[in-house]
């Protein structure tokens, strides 16, 4: 709202609140009939205001309206014909603003609404938490959180790519490197999954899901699968990959590595805040990207947040590690946890006698 906005709303409402204080004083407060001169110069000054449902909320002008109508309306009873008559025009009047009012304020809501609804319908990160909860709401995503986090800022990418990740020839693990952004160097140093992107998907990943056509509630864009592969990954990474085991619409577990179904929705990733609007697809789409050699300003909470699932301290991994360890099983014994087995495989990770080593090293067993 502009200061002239401001002013001219302020004018109404001192306005408003002195008309309701007269209300008050010659109407509901006077025990004798009021006098109708008075009651009818009250109403034209009534008439000709300016309101709004902010207004009317602030003053109380709409209940104090109606206060007068009841007041007026308990006068007729013991009043004189002719008076009845003259409270009776007063209080068909009265009803006339009053209803005035309510049209009014019903039509304001009804912008208010049509407005909301447009703002859901606009491509682009959400203004706020309203219209990012009229958005999921409206594309029936399941919600973790109930007012959904908000997504993180718009993503700026860098325009130069690295190099290819280095690997380890014994422990398959991965080393990236920093891109015009130094400020990541430091989590990049625990940040090694030993799996990539090819590997995951090739593996038997997602339910067969991940590639979906997809309706973003972060940008508000609706994604066709062939679009998105093309833009996420190289077309060798999924030669000879049937579509079903990429694209499908339906979760699959047979189609994963350990036969187990793992994972949220993405209304639940959508409304936790984990969603950037550069890989609307979530951390996997990110981390294709990132191993291609693209640097954005996502990345350091996209490695963050491996680095507490699938870190060297991280909760998935030290779970599993710890399980082996007291089964005194092998590391790919698959009988052991399946279900965070195929967790940190979508993570890049998977258990290797080294990773173990590590980890028994860390925890003293």
């Amino acid at each position: 709202m502009g200061s002239s906005a401001n002013d001219e709303f302020e004018k109404n409402e001192k306005q408003a609140i002195h008309l309701g204080e007269l209300l008050s004083k010659d109407i509901i407060d006077n025990e004798q009939v009021p006098n109708m001169e008075r009651c009818l110069d009250l109403l034209k000054k009534l008439e000709v205001i300016h309101v709004n449902i902010v207004m009317l909320e602030s003053t109380k002008l709409g209940k104090l309206l109606r206060k007068t109508i009841k007041t007026l309306t308990r006068h007729q009873r013991t009043a004189s014909d002719d008076v009845k008559k003259d409270l009776q025009l007063i209080i068909e009047a009265s009803n006339r603003i009053l209803e005035k009012w309510k049209a009014i304020a019903e039509k304001e809501v009804k912008s208010k609404a049509k407005k909301k609804e447009a703002d859901a319908s606009c491509p682009g990160l959400p203004n706020s938490k309203d219209e990012y909860r009229a958005r999921l709401v409206k594309q029936k995503k399941d919600m973790y959180k109930d007012p959904p986090a908000m997504p993180p800022a718009k993503v700026q990418i860098e325009s130069k790519l690295c190099a290819l990740p280095k690997r380890d020839a014994k422990s398959g693990e991965l080393t990236f490197t920093t891109g015009e952004d130094n400020s990541i160097k430091a989590v990049l140093k625990e940040f090694h999954p030993n799996r990539t992107p090819e590997e995951i998907l090739r593996a038997g990943s997602f339910g067969g899901t991940y590639f979906r056509p997809i309706m973003s509630a972060v940008t508000n864009t609706h994604y066709k699968s062939q679009d998105v592969l093309k833009e996420t990954l190289p077309r060798e990474w999924i030669d000879g990959i049937p579509m079903t085991s990429l694209t499908s619409s339906s979760y699959r577990e047979h189609v994963n590595k350990y036969g187990v179904k793992c994972g949220g929705s993405l209304g639940m990733w959508e409304s936790s805040g984990w969603i950037a609007d550069s890989d609307p697809y979530g951390w996997f789409q990110w981390y294709c990207r990132f191993y291609q050699g693209r640097r954005c300003s996502d990345d350091s909470r996209q490695i963050s947040r491996w680095l507490k699932s699938a870190g060297p301290k991280g909760r998935f991994r030290s779970q599993l590690c710890n399980k082996i360890l007291a089964a005194e099983a092998k590391c790919d014994d698959k009988s052991i946890s399946p279900v965070i087995r195929q967790t940190l495989l979508h993570w890049g990770l998977e258990i290797t006698p080294e990773i173990l080593e590590k980890h028994r090293k860390r925890v003293g067993k």
